[in-house]
């Protein structure tokens, strides 16, 4: 029915063209495969959620110059001033912000540091009372600081006694869930677990470190300070606008800059996946069309080289729909052959990508799902072609004999 002995001979008469043809539906579906893969990895990677509302948080970073400045008295002016602003809902001054790739981090364990126990790496931020409702985080236990808890000084060994953290580090220490009120160690000094964060992603989002965070009620009274500033809905532009002439009308001999949003920031800093994501998708754009392009091409080549043939078969009572399923089935055999070569070079690259680059294990279901539609793809860029075969006349493909 399907003739598949003339076809053979066919495309073993032509060999460098279906070899040719094969290749590139092989590289297409390797390649594919994985692009499709790390799409959706860096896709979810980019749309994780935060626990903060990003559209209403934004930075600002402030030099303050002169002699005679008492920056622990500033500090809090310039908190109570941001804080008067219409449409703040609270300010706080802070050591990093999430999400902006920039920040600190140091390693906790169970024990003091001369005794072995489990450790976790994991991001800081120093702040005070105010911090959870400028983050806007939810706090599934415990409590936040006093305000009496928090030091405020620039002494490297000053360290608060106690400390808010977020689940997935609290998960860590204590998987069966008793972790509030005990102590966790910072080297030798001890610290005291009073809040537990529902989910709060620390400054790097792709770092092991990204869900593990602890908050020290400390405040660090320098010239250069940053804070963090939350607003209402819709209120962040206007209060961005005008921050800057009101902290300069308290007191002008200071430089502020770096005004940005959240999200801003966590734009910034995601923007190589952001273009990734982006060249991978015109990548396959452009492989599935010019495979399409080679297919459509192919055919109406062998086409034009067996006019002859489909003529004669036409004038012996072929019936369009033969001639049609005739280059079907010769584009099928040869894209079935080349997906199967491609999903051996997609599993390979898979694995060289794992190796090279810590990408997750290529997941089977993306070379299915990326041979069946290259075989679609194929069948339709070949449907176009036959019909022209189909249409030929037996007189005008048999003048020549």
């Amino acid at each position: 029915m399907f003739e598949f002995k003339p076809i053979l001979n066919a495309l073993l008469r032509a060999k460098s063209g279906a070899i040719l043809l094969l290749l590139q539906i092989a590289i297409t579906t390797a390649i594919v495969s994985n692009a499709a893969f790390i799409i959706k990895d860096r896709i979810a990677y980019l749309e994780q959620e935060t626990g903060l509302p990003e559209q209403a948080l934004f930075q600002l970073e402030m030099m303050t110059y002169g002699t005679g400045v008492d920056f622990a008295k500033q500090v809090e002016i310039d908190e109570a001033l941001i804080r008067n602003i219409p449409g703040v809902i609270d300010a706080v001054n802070i050591n990093a912000v999430p999400l902006s790739g920039g920040g600190s981090g140091g390693t906790y364990t169970l024990l003091p540091q001369n005794q072995v126990s489990q450790s976790v790496g994991a991001a800081y931020f120093l702040a005070d009372n105010h911090v959870l409702n400028t983050l806007g985080v939810e706090l599934v236990a415990g409590r936040n600081f006093e305000e009496s808890e928090v030091i405020v000084s620039n002494d490297g060994a000053a360290i608060a006694k106690v400390a808010l953290i977020t689940q997935a580090m609290h998960d860590e220490f204590f998987p069966e869930g008793n972790g509030l009120g005990q102590t966790i160690y910072r080297e030798n000094d001890p610290v005291k677990i009073i809040g537990i964060i529902k989910l709060m992603k620390g400054p790097w989002l792709n770092d092991t470190r990204k869900d593990r965070s602890l908050i020290f009620p400390h405040v660090r009274p320098r010239p250069f300070q940053k804070f963090l500033i939350r607003t209402e809905p819709n209120e962040r532009a206007t209060v961005m606008r005008k921050i800057e002439d009101v902290l300069l009308a308290e007191y002008p001999n200071r430089v502020i800059n770096s005004i940005r949003g959240l999200d801003e920031l966590k734009a910034k800093y995601v923007a190589e996946d952001t273009l990734m994501v982006r060249m991978l998708m015109v990548l396959i754009v452009i492989l599935v069309m010019i495979t399409a392009l080679g297919i459509f091409g192919l055919t109406l080549f062998n086409i034009n080289k067996r006019l002859k043939q489909i003529g004669t078969r036409r004038a012996l009572g072929a019936r369009k729909s033969a001639i049609i399923r005739y280059f079907l089935v010769e584009n099928a055999l040869i894209c079935s052959v080349g997906v199967a070569v491609g999903s051996l070079g997609a599993i390979w690259m898979g694995n060289k990508l794992m190796a090279l680059y810590s990408v997750p294990a290529l997941s089977a279901s993306y070379i299915v799902i990326t041979s069946l539609l290259v075989i679609v793809m194929s069948l339709l860029a070949v449907v176009g072609p036959a019909k022209r075969a189909a249409d030929i006349s037996p007189s005008i493909a048999t003048r020549s004999i």
